[in-house]
């Protein structure tokens, strides 16, 4: 059993002030695999005032000497992936071959991206060619709340530290207490990397403790919080009575049009895109909208591939998919299968229960139904398992109410071979992320969404900003240094 009770707070690890004693839970084992503390105000404070104490020293370094504390940072990182990968496997359940490759590779990724980004980045630049004597400054937003999910550990780490760091934000991190054990990790490596004391600090808490008091806390300055929209709303109201920034990355319901014309691995390509990691990620595409013609064959397809996919512990190597996160996610996941078959959907693979010869472990069936209706409850709300909902449209308008008709916005996918078509659909789809025939997005693009899917962006020279504010600066002196 791993124990892991210590906090990080102002460059040192710290024991909890009012700390209580959480399990974590394999997933697919149903056992506990290490105990971390909860921590209570006092420790959250203690974190904040930290931040808040560091933050002039570190708004005021160069840029160059924040990026190559991350370089050194995502060096540490690389060193250390195998460990990164054991543990979120172990706590979460990505499989260990997707954990070292998806899980951690996002880290890498995003860390790369923010490098490159923050090197090209003009803090300081002039308005315009006719005011000389103007300047825009970019500078940091002050003490910065991370709350980061359970589903994609590191990529949420990653996308919200490394941003705050280079933008010259100090920090508190509240890990979600399901997935703990990678962001502990994480702040190993931050301390070996240099940081100074205070510009990073971690408190282990649930939503209701830690996360609330970082919300509502009046000594920060911004949070940023990638989860659910229903977390994401008691966020904001809490936030209010500061006016402090809130970046906000929900939930999403994904819509995936596949037209006639479609190349012929579209619809395995969605489905599978639906199974990877086990259906927790909140860009899934998990409504399939085919076009008429195409539909019964796209079905037959679905249900083939749906058929094929396998589900296995976390710890083995291989292509399968592993459990989800905990028992209150399963129970939700299998309601709504249910809840879908209640309505009137066609079950075509899967169902309700564990896969076959399976009796332990949150592990689900990869699903499929057909005949979906937008006004089901298996097509409005996000399930969040390896469960894919089916649906028929007949004209481009259709498809595009289709896809509209969700309070979510975040990532829609077009099938079709049709260019003028799909540049048509980009701009109509109302989400705040579009990925066509199978091409994901670039490098640095920003990752975010519209409506109930929240606001702000995270990644590259977007992810950057969000972390800045804008000074508007007259009378600027060309006599003096820049």
């Amino acid at each position: 059993m791993i124990e892991k009770r210590q906090f990080y707070i102002n460059g040192e690890w710290v024991d909890p002030k009012e700390g209580r004693d959480h399990q974590v839970i394999n997933p697919t084992t149903e056992e506990p695999c290490a105990v971390i503390s909860l921590g209570g105000q006092a420790d959250t404070d203690a974190a904040v005032a930290a931040a808040k104490a560091a933050f002039p020293a570190w708004m005021a370094t160069d840029p160059a000497q924040r990026i190559a504390l991350v370089e050194k940072l995502l060096e540490i990182y690389n060193d250390r992936a195998e460990e990164m990968a054991q543990a979120m496997s172990v706590e979460m359940g990505a499989p260990i071959d997707m954990a070292r490759s998806q899980q951690v590779g996002a880290g890498t990724f995003h860390t790369q991206n923010f490098i490159r980004a923050a090197k090209e980045f003009d803090f300081v630049r002039k308005l315009n060619d006719q005011s000389p004597n103007d300047r825009i400054i970019y500078e940091p937003v002050g003490v910065a709340a991370l709350i980061t999910p359970w589903n994609w550990p590191m990529n949420q780490v990653t996308l919200k530290v490394i941003a705050a760091a280079v933008a010259g934000c100090t920090m508190v991190l509240k890990p979600s207490e399901e997935s703990p054990l990678n962001a502990l990790l994480f702040a190993e490596m931050v301390d070996a990397a240099g940081f100074p004391a205070g510009v990073f600090n971690l408190v282990n808490g649930d939503g209701a403790g830690v996360g609330s008091q970082l919300s509502a806390h009046e000594d920060v300055d911004m949070v940023s919080f990638t989860g659910s929209t229903r977390a994401g709303k008691l966020i904001s109201k809490s936030a209010a009575d500061t006016l402090k920034r809130v970046h906000l990355e929900l939930g999403g319901k994904g819509a995936n049009l596949i037209f006639a014309d479609a190349d012929e691995t579209a619809v395995k390509r969605g489905v599978l895109h639906m199974m990877n990691n086990t259906g927790q990620s909140c860009n899934a595409p998990s409504r399939m909208m085919v076009e008429a013609s195409a539909y019964d064959r796209a079905v037959e397809t679905a249900t083939e591939v749906a058929n094929n996919v396998t589900v296995g512990p976390a710890s083995e190597e291989g292509r399968h998919i592993g459990p989800v996160v905990n028992e209150t996610q399963f129970g939700k996941i299998q309601d709504l299968i249910q809840k879908g078959i209640d309505e009137g959907a066609r079950l075509v693979a899967g169902g309700p229960g564990r896969p076959d010869g399976m009796n332990r472990g949150f592990f689900v069936r990869p699903t499929v139904f057909a005949d979906v209706t937008p006004d089901m409850t298996i097509a409005r709300e996000e399930i969040f398992g390896p469960v894919l909902s089916m649906m028929k449209f007949d004209t481009e308008e259709d498809a595009v109410r289709l896809a509209n008709d969700t309070p979510y916005g975040l990532t829609n996918y077009v099938q079709t071979q049709n260019g003028a078509r799909a540049n048509r659909l980009a701009r109509q789809l109302r989400s705040g992320m579009v990925e066509m025939n199978g091409q994901s997005r670039g490098a640095g693009a920003p990752f975010g969404g519209m409506k109930q899917s929240g606001n702000g962006r995270e990644g590259g020279v977007w992810g950057i900003e969000d972390f800045l504010e804008v000074k508007a600066v007259g009378g600027w002196s060309n006599d003096a240094a820049e």
